[in-house]
């Protein structure tokens, strides 16, 4: 038993822990490449991902006889995807979808949005109510925070889908460059 909790064994289980968390963010990391199309960005993140995770599953095959490596193998599997998820946040890549309906002047909202720098269509639809706005805006996974934190500021009751934008072509996101903030920067 004592054998589990020598400095050499504490090291080896963090190798492998370690190892793992870093095998399976690049895991989660390339499967959203490949979900975005990113095909070339997945194939490199699959190559450093594969070759982690034959190393480490060596190891653990080296002495399947401690549980213990078995233990952090399973540990930094789990932390891994929580890792990688938060990466993916953080590093927000992509452009989203967003549809906006509110009953609280939506073609006010509309140019108060264009003010801030975001292109925003206006579509009339029908609803259950009668006549309705759809305000639609593509717009930069980073800016996100930013733009629901405006249209809750002017109406919290306001009915939002997002959806990620996996290919898009012209239109206002690609003239100008948007910030995490919601400031917006004109391109050239």
């Amino acid at each position: 038993m004592a054998a589990y909790f020598t400095l050499t064994a504490i090291t080896g289980y963090a190798y492998i822990f370690f190892a793992r968390v870093c095998d399976v963010s690049l895991q989660s990391m390339r499967t959203i490449m490949m979900v975005r199309g990113e095909r070339l960005k997945a194939a490199i993140l699959g190559f450093f991902e594969v070759l982690i995770y034959v190393i480490v599953l060596g190891k653990v095959f080296d002495s399947l006889d401690n549980p213990a490596n078995l233990l952090a193998y399973a540990l930094g599997y789990a932390s891994g995807y929580f890792v990688g998820g938060f990466i993916e946040e953080k590093l927000a890549i992509g452009v989203q979808f967003i549809q906006i309906i509110t009953m609280k002047n939506p073609l006010q909202l509309a140019q108060a949005l264009r003010e801030k720098g975001y292109g925003v269509t206006v579509l009339e639809g029908k609803g259950y109510t009668g006549p309705q706005f759809v305000l639609q805006v593509l717009i930069s996974r980073k800016a996100m925070k930013a733009l629901t934190k405006q249209v809750d500021e002017w109406d919290i009751n306001n009915f939002m889908i997002v959806t990620d934008a996996r290919k898009y072509q012209g239109g206002i996101v690609t003239k100008q460059k948007m910030f995490a903030d919601g400031m917006v920067k004109k391109g050239k």
